[in-house]
Formats: C-alpha cells, structure tokens, sequence
C-alpha cells in the first residue's frame, strides 16, 4: 500500500564549511593507466546535514548525513569555484591521455559527416532537417519532389554566435505555408517557439518564450496555436495563442484540474490535432511514464465545444491515432503487450472492438498511413513491422535489411507513401522512402560513415540474471576477435521508464569497435522490451532487479573469457547513470573504468529538484516512509564506503542539464574521491553550457565524445 507523505526535516549540524584535512590530501598520488600520474584532487569543504526519515520497514525514524549540500546550489561562489578546480583536475589528467589528439581525430570522422532526418511531407513537398559535414548544426530544408534539390529554410548555423545554438521543426500546417520550430541554446529541454511564413522565409512577429513545451500545433483556421506548456511546481498546462496578440493574454484550454481532478506537476499533457483538422487531442499522461494516461478531445469545429474524454480514469496507457473522425488506440490495458482498439466516443475500453489483439511480442511503435495500420513489434528486441487493414487483417510487411532496430512508418493517413528507418549497432541509420501501393522502397538519405560494416558482427545472446530471469543480450565486435579476457570491452544499459534499448547506431560505440574492443548492450529489465510486465520487474522496490541483471551481465562476459575486470569499461546515462552509481557501490570489482553521465545519485533527493517529481510514479519518493526503506538499501550516494578500491570513474553533467540536476554528479564527486583507496582517477568533467538534450555542437560532441572514449579506452589497458 502507498502511504502518505511525510515531511522531511534537516537538522543542522554544522552550519559553516570546514574543509578536509589539506594534510590527508597532499599525502595522495593519483595513477592512471599508460603512465598517468596526478596529485590528490581537489580539496572540498564539508558542512554536514542530517536529515530524519521515517522507515517504512520499522516504523522508527533513520538519521541520513550529508556532507556536502552545500553543492546543491549550483549559483554559489563556493560551487563554482568547486566546479572550477575540479574541470582543471580533469583537464590536468586530459592532458596527460597520449591518445587524445588521435581519437578526437577518428571521432571527427564518424560524427562529421552529412546527417537528413525523417521528412515531413505536405504535397509535393518535404520538410526535413539535415546537417552538412562542415556544419557544427543541422538546418531546417525544403524539397520540392522526392528528388529535387534542397532548399535551406533556416540555417541554425547563422542564427548565433554560439555555437550551441540549435533548431527543430514542431509543426507545419496542412497546407505547408506556416511552420512552427523551436530555437534552443546548449542542451537544455527548454526551447523558444517561432513561426515561420514558407512565401516570405522570414518569421512572424510571433513567438512563445523559452520554456519546457509538449506540443505546439498551428489550428487549422490559421488563425493561431495550440501548445502545452510545463510550469516548475505546478504541472503542464495547454492554451490556444491568437496570432498577432502577446502570449501573456493566451487562453488556458487545460490545467490546473479537470473534472474536479487535480492536475499537478507530475501530469504531463501532451497535444495534437488530428490530421482533418477535427479535433484537438489532449494526452495526459500521470506521471513518466505514465502508469496512466487519459485521452480527451475538444471539437475544433464547435465554437467553445467541451473537452470530453475518450478515455478517463484507467490505469493504463492509451495512445490514439486516427483515420478521418474514426480513432484506433494502441494500449496496454488488459494487454501488457499492448493491443489495438477501434475507440467510440461514449464507450468504455471494454466495450470497443479490438482491431489487432495481443501477441506475444511487445507493440512497440503504431502508425497509420494510406489508411493501414504499419505496427512495429519488437520480437527478443530486434524489430519486426507489419502492415494490417483497419479490420485487423495482416496484408503484409516491410523486411528490414538485417538484424536491429527500424521504424514503423512515417506519413499520413490518406497519403500513399511515407518513410521509416533502419540502423544497427554496426549500420548507420538509413531512410527508406516506401510506396504504399506498389510496396517498394527506396534509399531516401544513407548516412556515408566511414566504418566497414562488414568487417564485424552482432550476435544476441540470453544470460540467466541473480533470480532465474533470461535477459537478451548483443554482443559486437569484429569478425575473429579473440576471447582470452585480454580484449577491452564496452557494456552500456538504461532498464528504466519503459524505454526498449535496441540495438542502434552510436558513434561512440563504433569508434570502440574500430580500435578492437567488444561491445555489448543488455536489454535490462524496466524497459519496454518485452512489455509493460518487463517494465514492472524493476520499478519502485523491484528496482533492484536492473542492477542485478547488469551484474549479471557482466559476469556471463567475464566467464566467457569476452574480458577481464581491469579490461571492462561501463557507460550510462540519466537512468543509466543511476546504474553506474549502482555498479560502483555495489560491484566495484567488476569493472575497471566507469562513465557516468548526468546521473541520478542522491535518490533520497532526486524529486526537490527540476523534473525530479514527475519520475516518482517509477521510482518512489523517500519522502514516503514505503519507500525510503527500499530507496534507501540501492541510493548510490549513501553507499560510498571509505577504503574501497573504486575503479576509474569520470561523472560526466553540465549546467545545461534541466532534466537531471547536475548536483547529483557535483556531491558524489568529492565523496568518492575521498573515500577510494585503489589510487584510480576520479575526476567531474562539468561543461558550462551543454545539458541532456541534443543541441550542442559537433565540435563540442567531438570533444565530449573524445574525452570519454579516450578515458575509458586508457583506463581499461594494461
């Protein structure tokens, strides 16, 4: 049973900063792998708190220290001279890495080459983003006929003096003559709303201020927009923007409650207006992901027409697309594989007709083009898509050219063609443009990498985890590779918010393979691989369940003589950081060099901070006595021990990060660098302007990308 919250109250301790010992400090000499050697790191003060939390297990309220909260304030002269020295430790180290300059090189290449994404098609033309070679950002392009030339739309490119400066299609109108995109600076989620007028190329004096947004689509009558909009403390909340007016006078259509429901900071409304023009749908998803997710329509066609619900109150998951006023809805209600429904306004999921039932394979992704169903499943991982006629008949399917990760298909619902993808961990995504009526498909845009495919392979593999669970596993490396235990190798993994990690194109992962390690990527439990039960093994007090599936997965690569500990590099990210906090505290024996990149650490914490309250549907809060008691036994930063020989570790966030607080990555730093005892590099690298989303520059991707590759890469050699 959920209990209700209670309030955490901090007692101050030690209300002024003392720092360490200098002496214990200058006692210690750092060594990295290939002759590397640095001083002790930086000195950092202490200034413990301790917070009282009340356990759900014994009823009896548990004392929790922390010495260093005063790193949660990321504006602080004292942080940023915190952050100062520890990037010009890192940098120190950097210097010293022989290989540096050469990878940086290599991982120019793979990564500055000419990039097209999926296009967006109005007539006879196409909307698309691409980023020439040369460039540091993609620009949005126009293409009048499958094969005509492009036309530069907005060049992000000249759009600043940073770098950092990024833009991305949100919508266009039916017609193709209004474009919404979004400007964002450094990889923050937040972003500014323009709109651009197609017969003049230039924007309107329209514009929606930076801000975290979840949808943005310009009305059918052209008269304005409808775009959600997410508020610190408060939730997300959808208004209709009239043209020519400021957005301080835009009108509330959704927040704040509905129905006599409150709708908070975890409610995530999302919106989009059908293809017709008909309806305005507004998705609120409760929680992310959303353990439930109501649908409601507002009729366009009315004047001042209600918001009714389609679907309301179910604790379930419904995702709607529709083929002229009809709505088909692919969901894990009564189906944890998800199924597809023929939705009736006024009825019950239980009383609509299923379209295409549950299978034992997982729906992954649905679309509906040319007035078919394309559903894409993902069959042990690897993705499989067929299509199917409204009735639910299976009339074919589109073969993927090997084993990985494709798309279902993009397009509309009455045009006859439309485009998908195709990519895996050794083929660089390609898009194929597919003929509905004839079935043909053709390359759109291939990515020209150098990298020899055909020099490596992929296999998949299935391990028994901690409690008896076969978990899927791929394995890459090139072709007659040796297994003796002397070959490095790299192991990433996420096993969380139902996110299916296939078998996909990485840079990162490519250059790894190139210089002869192996690489392997566990389909952990907490994803979506094989539905919403896989998800469920490994959420709230089961989350220890992913962190067992990682152990075991490296054990089945060391026992297979794939590596040897001193040879195993590790890499996550958000989620997947919070595994590598894990793998650190937990198996540090395992592993010899670890990424860790803007991580969740602090779980005790992690919802008082930015988008932190919204994932407390996956993971918990400890500010609920049921939950502390299980948060509290994995919480990586309250399981640093002092005296253990932690492996080589780099934390990897920036202040760009508005998703994840950088703080987690700031407080474990300084407690794990006083706390090993193996003499191993542990070092912040802390950028000034880069965040969780995409948008930096290739220049500082290569440069990020390198740094890493290059300290694992050194720190897994002999």
């Amino acid at each position: 049973m959920r209990l209700m919250p209670l309030f955490v109250t901090p007692v101050i301790l030690l209300a002024a900063a003392e720092p360490l010992p200098s002496t214990a400090q200058d006692s210690v000499t750092i060594h990295g792998r290939a002759g590397i050697t640095l001083p002790a790191p930086p000195a950092t003060a202490t200034a413990p708190v301790v917070d009282v939390y009340q356990s759900g297990d014994s009823g009896q309220p548990v004392k929790v220290s922390d010495n260093y909260r005063w790193l949660e304030d990321a504006k602080s002269p004292e942080t940023r001279s915190f952050i100062a020295a520890q990037n010009a430790y890192t940098q120190q180290y950097l210097h010293q890495v022989k290989i540096l300059p050469e990878v940086r090189t290599q991982m120019a290449a793979l990564l500055r080459v000419d990039v097209i994404g999926t296009p967006v098609r109005r007539g006879d033309r196409f909307f698309f983003t691409k980023r020439l070679a040369s460039e540091n950002q993609a620009s949005i392009y126009l293409r009048n006929g499958l094969h005509g030339t492009d036309d530069r739309l907005i060049d992000a490119n000249t759009l600043s003096t940073d770098q950092n400066t990024s833009v991305t299609m949100l919508d266009l109108n039916d017609s193709g003559s209004l474009m919404a995109y979004g400007l964002r600076v450094g990889g923050a989620d937040e972003l500014e709303v323009h709109f651009l007028d197609l017969a003049s190329r230039k924007d309107t004096s329209d514009k929606l201020p930076s801000a975290r947004y979840y949808g943005v689509q310009i009305s059918p009558d052209g008269k304005g927009a409808y775009y959600s909009k997410f508020f610190p403390q408060e939730g997300t909340r959808a208004f209709y923007h009239v043209f020519g007016t400021p957005p301080e006078s835009d009108v509330t259509i959704l927040g704040g409650e509905y129905r006599g429901e409150k709708l908070g900071e975890i409610d995530n409304v999302q919106i989009r207006i059908t293809e017709n023009g008909h309806f305005l749908v507004l998705s609120v998803g409760h929680g992310v992901p959303a353990k439930r997710q109501d649908v409601l329509l507002k009729d366009l066609r009315i004047a001042d027409a209600p918001i009714v619900p389609l679907v309301y109150g179910i604790e379930s998951r419904f995702d709607v697309d529709n083929f002229g006023d009809t709505f088909y809805v692919d969901t894990d209600y009564q189906a944890p594989n998800h199924r597809i429904l023929k939705a009736e306004l006024g009825k019950t999921p239980d009383q609509w007709q299923t379209i295409i039932p549950e299978a034992k394979d997982v729906i992954e992704q649905v679309a509906l083009v040319d007035g078919k169903l394309y559903v894409l499943r993902l069959k042990d991982v690897k993705s499989e898509l067929t299509v199917y006629t409204l009735d639910g008949k299976e009339s074919g399917k589109i073969d993927f050219p090997g084993v990985g990760a494709g798309s279902t298909l993009i397009g509309r619902g009455e045009e006859k063609d439309g485009f998908y993808s195709f990519q895996s961990i050794v083929t660089p995504p390609t898009i194929y443009h597919y003929d509905t009526t004839t079935g043909r498909s053709e390359v759109f845009a291939a990515i020209k990498v150098p990298f020899h495919s055909e020099e490596y392979e992929v296999k998949e593999i299935f391990y028994t985890s901690k409690d008896g669970t076969r978990v899927p596993m791929f394995i890459a490396g090139r072709k007659g590779l040796k297994r003796d235990g002397s070959e490095r190798l790299l192991m990433t993994g996420y096993g969380g918010f139902a996110a299916s990690e296939t078998p996909v194109w990485n840079s990162e992962y490519a250059w790894w393979l190139q210089q002869g390690g192996w690489f392997a990527l566990p389909s952990l439990r907490g994803g979506n691989e094989y539905g919403e039960a896989w998800h469920k093994a490994a959420m709230f007090e089961k989350k220890q369940n992913v962190f067992d599936d990682w152990f075991a997965a490296a054990e089945y690569l060391i026992r297979e003589k794939y590596t040897s500990p001193e040879h195993f590099a590790i890499r996550g990210r958000s989620n997947g950081g919070l595994l590598m906090g894990a793998s650190m505290t937990q198996r540090p024996d395992l592993f010899g060099a670890i990424w860790c990149g803007y991580p969740l650490l602090d779980m005790l914490r992690y919802q008082r901070f930015l988008m932190g309250r919204t994932w407390t549907t996956e993971y918990g809060s400890a500010e609920n006595p049921g939950d502390f008691s299980y948060i509290y036994k994995y919480s990586p930063y309250q399981h640093v021990v002092a005296g253990t020989k932690y492996p080589a570790i780099m934390f990897f966030t920036g202040d760009g990060d508005t998703r994840v607080d950088p703080m987690n990555a700031r407080k474990m730093t300084p407690l794990m660098q006083t706390s090993s005892s193996s003499g191993r590099p542990i070092l912040l690298h802390y950028s000034l302007k880069g965040g969780h989303s995409a948008g930096v520059s290739q220049t500082q991707l290569v440069e990020d990308y390198a740094d890493e590759m290059a300290f694992l890469w050194t720190e897994t050699g002999s």
